[in-house]
């Protein structure tokens, strides 16, 4: 599975697994409707507004050109060195492969939920 076909709901679903937080916590933080955030998650919206994107960015620590690209807001430009659905950590962490980084997302969760437990 790479990065770059990750759908934008599929990406901010992981981007709020991460952070541990529901969808009624989400909507409390980013003002943005319970439900609006569900049908995101799950693809029902394809072209946010980018206020709703901006929001998202800042409470993920998300690169907002990169939602804008994976909503299809914006396009990519060709010398752009922006990977779409790319986190904002993945630059710290050098040369991953997308296989590579959507292997450290799903440990993450999966450390995540054992600590819950």
């Amino acid at each position: 599975m790479e990065t770059v076909n990750k759908s934008l709901g599929k990406i901010l679903k992981d981007a709020r697994e991460l952070k541990q937080i529901s969808l009624r916590e989400l909507e409390i933080q980013s003002g943005i409707s319970n439900a609006y955030l569900s049908q995101l998650e799950n693809d029902k919206i394809k072209k946010p507004s980018a206020n709703t994107l901006y929001r998202l960015s800042e409470l993920f620590n998300m690169n907002f050109d990169d939602l804008m690209v994976t909503a299809g807001i914006v396009e990519k430009k060709k010398d752009s060195t922006v990977q779409t659905g790319s986190f904002a950590f993945s630059s710290a962490m050098g040369d991953l492969t997308d296989e590579e980084r959507d292997k450290i997302i799903e440990y993450l969760k999966f450390l995540r939920h054992q600590t819950k437990k």
